[in-house]
């Protein structure tokens, strides 16, 4: 049996991407194949394609680190799930084909009532988010949450939790169209910072005593203005540098506002603490039945159409998640 897959055969741009049928994938013991309904788009895969993640797959390999889709097959050794069972899964790479063999560990039960699309575009960026706020940052309600990239996947996400948790949430992001979103899932004020001086704006929101977490996906520039308006034990959460520099820090800072400047690797959280992870995405599942989180999917694309929905993220013009079909 054949499926088709995009394939990166050299690393480089989007358009450098071929699609190709492929063999079908077997499982081995502990591991199950995947039907795929629906793939999301994240940053990472822009970088990973390019040899720029810290993740460096053997060449040839599709790119897809998120997926949901049912169960083809079982290996040896799976006991927790059975051919039909619809799921979640997190691949790091592969994602992008109609068929994707992993470990069985990777794999989340669907969320009841979740479709495919929906389940795609929910794992990777709220489990995240998740893990960011209230285990990593311990957002509690009534503190002040100030989420950079907040259009974003993960930022959307944020918003969200912060405002599932009780917290009074600033977004910022680059255009009036992306704050516009960030307003519809709750976000309680919003700054401009490709026209608005971030730090200024955020003291006239917060006041001078300041914002209590700051959710970092984007680095760069807003890092350190972002940082200067924590306030007393405020707690940055670094979870990625979608602008591509990774800032440097002035730590007197953190010195004498008693902040904690807060490393958020959700991998390797899932992959070392799995008891803490499955707790995480039973309070996702709940808050998701509450109405309380609402994926944001802005575009769907046919899988042979990879490489458009790729050159888009690379070029941030993505508001919240893009998924493709099969």
């Amino acid at each position: 049996m054949a499926m088709k897959a995009v394939v990166c055969k050299q690393f480089g741009p989007p358009d450098s991407l071929l699609v190709e049928d492929l063999p079908s994938p077997h499982a081995g013991p502990g591991e199950v194949v995947l039907t795929v309904k629906a793939a999301s788009v994240n940053f990472p895969d822009v970088l990973i394609i390019q040899n720029k993640y810290q993740f460096k797959p053997p060449l040839p390999f599709s790119p897809g680190s998120e997926l949901a889709g049912t169960v083809k097959e079982v290996g040896a050794g799976v006991a927790a799930f059975k051919p039909g069972d619809k799921v979640m899964a997190f691949t790091t790479y592969g994602a992008f084909a109609e068929e994707v063999k992993t470990e069985a560990t990777r794999l989340v039960p669907l969320p009841h009532g979740m479709d495919f699309v929906t389940g795609a575009a929910f794992l990777l960026t709220y489990a995240t988010s998740d893990h960011a706020l209230r285990d990593r940052g311990a957002l509690r309600a009534g503190e002040t949450l100030l989420v950079l990239g907040a259009a974003g996947g993960v930022g959307l996400a944020a918003i969200d939790i912060g405002k599932a948790l009780g917290a009074r949430v600033i977004a910022c992001a680059s255009s009036e169209e992306k704050l516009a979103v960030c307003r519809s899932h709750g976000a309680d004020a919003g700054i401009n910072y490709a026209t608005e001086d971030l730090r200024e704006r955020i003291q006239a929101i917060a006041g001078k005593s300041g914002v209590d977490v700051v959710y970092d996906p984007v680095g760069g520039p807003y890092t350190e203005p972002a940082f200067r308006s924590l306030a007393w034990r405020g707690r940055l959460l670094v979870v990625g540098f979608a602008a591509g520099d990774i800032p440097k820090l002035p730590l007197n800072l953190a010195l004498l506002k008693g902040a904690s400047v807060v490393g958020v690797f959700w991998g390797d959280f899932a992959r070392r603490e799995p008891g803490q992870f499955a707790q995480s995405v039973r309070q996702l599942g709940e808050w998701y039945r509450q109405g309380k989180l609402r994926p944001h999917v802005s575009q769907t694309f046919p899988l042979e159409k990879a490489a458009e929905a790729l050159k888009l993220m690379a070029a941030r013009q993505v508001k919240g998640k893009l998924v493709l079909t099969t």
